[in-house]
């Protein structure tokens, strides 16, 4: 009952702030008319989007097909499916080895999915975050961990919850804006089509 609840108060609350958004942010989600630094590009718009163009519009055949442009993708659906037995294999060879028992392809591959709009800053944290409190805290100090990892885990979601919100109101005026360089991949090659023969000013040509 109060999960469903949570949920009813949670989808209400977040379709208003996003009905609220998309009608008091000047050009939200329009890359072409905000400025260069601009928080408010909703890149995980873009990417369901571009989903749809690819899996609907032109078609997976046209993309992943022997004609496309990115067959080779089709090799990973082969070591999703030996990756696991390999890892198991492994484990049975060197079953002294306790930390193979902690490799668990299926989160860590899952987790690729979320890389478009999250980059490797979203990714390196999540890794530090995870080492530090599911390795080091649970192997020397388990009773912490078993008591308060929960809660942690909690409280780092509403955390950022809480400063997205505040971020908002204290830097979302005409002239202020957040530099630092967790907003950039650093990589100037980044945003570069790899498709065969298409040219971009700056970019390389395949």
């Amino acid at each position: 009952m109060h999960q469903t609840v949570g949920t009813i108060i949670s989808g209400t609350i977040n379709v208003c702030v996003a009905w609220w958004m998309l009608g008091s942010i000047k050009n939200i989600c329009n890359p072409d008319l905000l400025p260069p630094d601009s928080e408010w590009t909703c890149p995980s718009d873009r990417v369901f989007f571009d989903a749809s163009v690819i899996w609907g519009l032109v078609g997976p055949w046209r993309i992943f097909g022997p004609k496309g442009n990115y067959p080779q993708l089709n090799l990973f659906f082969i070591f999703g499916l030996i990756g696991p037995g390999i890892i198991w294999l492994l484990h049975k060879a060197f079953p002294n080895q306790k930390w193979l028992l902690s490799i668990h392809l299926p989160v860590l591959l899952g987790a690729t999915a979320n890389m478009p709009p999250a980059g490797t800053v979203n990714f390196n944290s999540w890794l530090v975050v995870a080492i530090i409190f599911n390795y080091f805290i649970y192997k020397y100090y388990r009773k912490w961990w078993s008591k308060y990892t929960y809660v942690l885990s909690g409280a780092l979601d509403a955390g950022m919850a809480f400063m997205l919100v505040l971020l908002y109101f204290t830097l979302n005026t005409e002239g202020t804006s957040l530099d630092w360089w967790g907003q950039s991949e650093h990589c100037a090659f980044a945003k570069c089509p790899t498709a065969k023969g298409i040219s971009v000013p700056g970019c390389p040509v395949f």
